[in-house]
C-alpha cells in the first residue's frame, strides 16, 4: 500500500458533501465501494492495492467519516442514503458502474440497483444480502421505540477517549475486528479535542429507526434487481447473511455466492482473495458484453 497513491476526494451535493478515498487512473473503469454502518471509506483501504486497471472510489456516507452530518432537523433514514447515492451518480453523470457494498452499504446499493438498474453494471455484496425487515404487526412498536430513542439521544454526550488506542480498543470490544483492522477504520473516525478523542460519526446514527420495511417489501426489492449480483460472505460472518442467503438468494435474477475465511469484515482480513473475486466477476461480465 506504500506505493499506492491514495487521494482524498469530495463531492458537493449542495445540501451536504460526501468525502472519500480513491485510487487508480481517472481513465479506468470505476468500482464504487460503499461501507457499512459506523464504518467509513477507510474500511476499503486494504482492498485498494490489489485492484488492477480500476478507478476505486470509496465514499464516506453522510454522518460518517469526513462527510457532512445531516441538518439538525433531519435523521438518517435508509431511503435518504439511496437519494444521496442517486445525487452522486447525477453529479458525476455515471452510467453502468460496478458497485461493491459492505453490510449496510450493500443494502443501500441493493435498493438503488433495484430502482435504477440502468446506472449499475454489477453489484458485489460483502457479507450483506437482502434487507433488515420487520413484521407489519411490529409497525406501531417500532415507531414508539424510534421516537423514544430520539428523545433520549438529544441529551446524550459522545464518549471521550484519552487516546486513539482507547478508541480502537472500544471498537474491537463491540465487533469482530482485530486491532489492526479496527485501527484503519477508527483513525478516520475520530476528532481530536483538548481532552482526548471523540467519534466523528453523527450520534443520530445510533438512534433506533422509527420504521422498518416488511419482509414482503424486502423480497420485492430483491426480485426487482436485474443486474448481475455476487455475494461474498465470511465463514464467520453475520448470521443474518447465512439466513438471508436462503431467504433472498433464490429471488435474484442473476446471482452467485462465494464464501471466504474471516468474519463480518473479511474483506479487510483477506483483501487479495476478495479483490480476485470482485475483479473476476467484473471481467467476466465485460467479456460477455
Amino acid at each position: 500500500m506504500a506505493n499506492l497513491n491514495i487521494e482524498e476526494i469530495c463531492y458537493d451535493l449542495g445540501s451536504l458533501s460526501l468525502h472519500g478515498l480513491a485510487c487508480g487512473s481517472d481513465d479506468d473503469e470505476i468500482v464504487l465501494c460503499l461501507h457499512g454502518w459506523l464504518d467509513n471509506a477507510a474500511s476499503f483501504l486494504p482492498l485498494m492495492p490489489f485492484f488492477e486497471n480500476k478507478r476505486v472510489i470509496a465514499i464516506d456516507w453522510a454522518g460518517h467519516g469526513f462527510s457532512s452530518h445531516r441538518s439538525g432537523d433531519a435523521h438518517y433514514h435508509f431511503i435518504d442514503w439511496v437519494y444521496d447515492l442517486l445525487q452522486l451518480f447525477e453529479l458525476n453523470q455515471w452510467q453502468r458502474i460496478n458497485i461493491v457494498g459492505h453490510s449496510m452499504g450493500g443494502m443501500i446499493a441493493s435498493a438503488f440497483s433495484a430502482a435504477f438498474p440502468e446506472k449499475v453494471k454489477s453489484l458485489t455484496l460483502l457479507d450483506s444480502i437482502g434487507f433488515i425487515s420487520a413484521k407489519a404487526e411490529q409497525t406501531t412498536d417500532q415507531l414508539r421505540q424510534g421516537m423514544l430513542s430520539r428523545l433520549k439521544g438529544r441529551s446524550k454526550q459522545k464518549n471521550c477517549h484519552p487516546s486513539q488506542q482507547s478508541a480502537i480498543n472500544a471498537r474491537v470490544a463491540v465487533s469482530d475486528l482485530a486491532f489492526e483492522q479496527a485501527k484503519i477504520i477508527v483513525k478516520r473516525g475520530l476528532v481530536k479535542q483538548a481532552d482526548g478523542y471523540i467519534w466523528r460519526a453523527d450520534s443520530r446514527l445510533r438512534m433506533t429507526s422509527p420504521y422498518r420495511i416488511t419482509y414482503a417489501q424486502a423480497k420485492q426489492f430483491v426480485k426487482d434487481i436485474k443486474v448481475p449480483v455476487q455475494l461474498i460472505y465470511g465463514e464467520k460472518g453475520m448470521e443474518m447473511v447465512t439466513v438471508g442467503l436462503e431467504k433472498f438468494g433464490p429471488l435474484f435474477n442473476d446471482f452467485t455466492a462465494h464464501q471466504l475465511p474471516g468474519g463480518h469484515h473479511f474483506h479487510m482480513e483477506v483483501p487479495q482473495a476478495t479483490v480476485q473475486l470482485v475483479q473476476a466477476f467484473i471481467e467476466n461480465l465485460t467479456a460477455k458484453n
